[in-house]
């Protein structure tokens, strides 16, 4: 993997950084595993915006991600990896012996031709799925279960990787992408290895045109709104806007809004770093 820096032919070029797409192998989906995929621009059924800063953009089609890896104990071969306009990380298309094919979340360091296989007793190498009770302490994992057979949920964007750091009893203690360290449920499947595309972090837009196209609309800033728009909008001449707060009035910067009655609350062991 690697990111190019533009030769700069216009002056938005001068600044912009683009991937070198280099683990990519194929430009066209697999046409079976397609659907539609409608955009909103931040409307709900009403018509009403809920969501701001969103629309527009390039047209999409969703790509069907195997997320459960629950085809167990047979065999598939990496076909393609392939750029997903949907999510940050690549994904790899495979083609099991029984003839099926599926996408799944490309690990770093697949390659077409390699064979791939999840279940309880597969050997932890890079790109299998196994549960969390047949993976061996100090391995680095992604795609993780949160609940056991509703598909992985955890450490799943491009370049992101979560830790296996003890088994006691049903539980695995695992440290999450945020720096937390949490309990999941043993029988929960985790696939071996780091996210594809870790240089993602590195591209740099260049020019405002490139977030339209992913339809990202411009955000206002709240201190530049009136009074009845934000809480922070108003004043006479440029004022501070006060306390930074959201547009429902709640504090940002650290304010604590989790529940102190959560019930996942005792399988946090500890909280993230600052």
């Amino acid at each position: 993997m690697s990111v190019r820096k533009l030769k700069p032919i216009t002056p938005a070029q001068r600044f912009t950084i683009v991937n070198g797409f280099d683990a990519i192998t194929k430009s066209k989906p697999e046409k079976s595993l397609l659907a539609p995929k409608k955009r909103t621009g931040g409307r709900n059924n009403s018509g009403k915006m809920t969501v701001k800063n969103i629309g527009g953009g390039h047209k999409k089609r969703y790509r069907i991600i195997d997320f459960k890896r629950d085809k167990f104990n047979i065999e598939a071969e990496v076909i393609s990896i392939e750029y997903d306009p949907n999510r940050t990380a690549f994904i790899a298309l495979l083609k099991y012996t029984d003839g099926e094919k599926r996408y799944i979340i490309a690990q770093n360091g697949l390659h077409v031709g390699q064979k791939l296989i999840s279940g309880k007793d597969v050997s932890p190498e890079l790109g299998n799925s196994l549960p969390l009770s047949a993976i061996p302490l100090g391995t680095i994992i992604s795609c993780i279960e949160l609940t056991p057979s509703k598909g992985a949920s955890i450490a799943r964007s491009a370049g992101t990787f979560a830790q296996l750091m003890a088994r006691d009893g049903k539980y695995a203690s695992v440290k999450l992408p945020s720096g937390e360290t949490r309990l999941i449920l043993v029988n929960c499947m985790a696939t071996i290895g780091t996210i594809s595309n870790s240089d993602n972090q590195l591209l740099v837009y260049g020019k405002a045109g490139r977030s339209r196209w992913l339809g990202r609309r411009p955000r206002t800033r709240p201190v530049a709104m009136n009074p009845v728009d934000h809480p922070m909008g108003g004043g006479e001449g440029r004022a501070s806007g006060g306390h930074p707060r959201s547009k429902n009035g709640i504090p940002a910067k650290g304010f604590k809004t989790r529940s102190k009655n959560k019930i996942s609350n005792r399988l946090i062991v500890e909280r993230r770093k600052k």
